[in-house]
C-alpha cells in the first residue's frame, strides 16, 4: 500500500491519509471545499463547493497517477438533498465517464460544509 500526498488537495484534518493506492486502484478519503492554497472554505454555496471538491479530487487522483475519468466508483455526501440537482450540474461536468455513484444526505459534514465526495479509481 502507498500513501498519496499532494499540496494541491487539502491536508487531511485527521489521522488518515489524502489517498492510498493498492493493487491497481487508488482510494480517496472524502474532500471537502477546502481551498489548499489558503487551508480554508471559501465558497459558500453549493455550486462553488462542489467546483472546489471535484478540483481537489481532481489534482488528488493525478498526483497518484490516475484521473477522474479513471473514477470506477463515487461515495456523495450533501447536507441538504435540496442541493442535489446544483450537485450534479457541477459533478457531471468533472466526471464525465459517469462512474457508480451512492449519493446520501448527512446530518452535519467537517466544518460544516455542503458536500464531500470520495472516490475509488483505476489507476
Amino acid at each position: 500500500m502507498e500513501k498519496i500526498y499532494t499540496k494541491n488537495a487539502p491536508d487531511a484534518i485527521g489521522p488518515y491519509s489524502q489517498a492510498v493506492k493498492v493493487n491497481g486502484l487508488v482510494f480517496t478519503s472524502g474532500q471537502i471545499a477546502i481551498n489548499p492554497a489558503t487551508g480554508n472554505v471559501e465558497a459558500e454555496t453549493i455550486e462553488g463547493q462542489t467546483e472546489q471538491v471535484c478540483t481537489n479530487l481532481k489534482n488528488l487522483l493525478e498526483a497518484s497517477g490516475s484521473s477522474l475519468e479513471k473514477a470506477v466508483k463515487t461515495v456523495c455526501f450533501l447536507a441538504d438533498m435540496n442541493d442535489f440537482s446544483s450537485f450534479n450540474e457541477i459533478y457531471g461536468k468533472y466526471f464525465t465517464e459517469k462512474p457508480a455513484r451512492s449519493c446520501v444526505a448527512v446530518k452535519t459534514l467537517p466544518k460544516n460544509v455542503l458536500v464531500e465526495v470520495e472516490v475509488i479509481a483505476e489507476i
